[in-house]
């Protein structure tokens, strides 16, 4: 069963495959970099938001329920889900 898996493309792990890296964006003194995960053919919201908080670096990786059939469309969903976690929150994302 695991040669079909492989062989028809379920074998391998669905959300690293198809991920690329994007350039990140700068907002609000806040650096996001959009990474979309790749499931079952569709593309599911996330970013990582960095800050610095007092002089210390911070990270936060923001995913969503919401999935995308378009790498692109979930790309810049990723950065505006961002932007305005970022408006609502401010350095309590953190």
């Amino acid at each position: 069963m695991s040669f079909l898996k492989k062989f028809f493309g379920g074998g391998a792990d669905q959300g690293a495959a198809a991920e690329k890296t994007e350039q990140p964006v700068e907002y609000k003194g806040y650096q996001i970099t959009p990474c979309p995960i790749a499931e079952g053919g569709q593309f599911r919201i996330s970013a990582r938001i960095d800050g610095n908080v007092n002089g210390e670096a911070k990270s936060h990786t923001l995913i969503r329920a919401d999935v995308l059939r378009d790498q692109n469309e979930a790309v810049e969903a990723s950065i505006g889900k961002a932007k305005q976690m970022i408006d609502q929150m401010g350095d309590m994302i953190f």
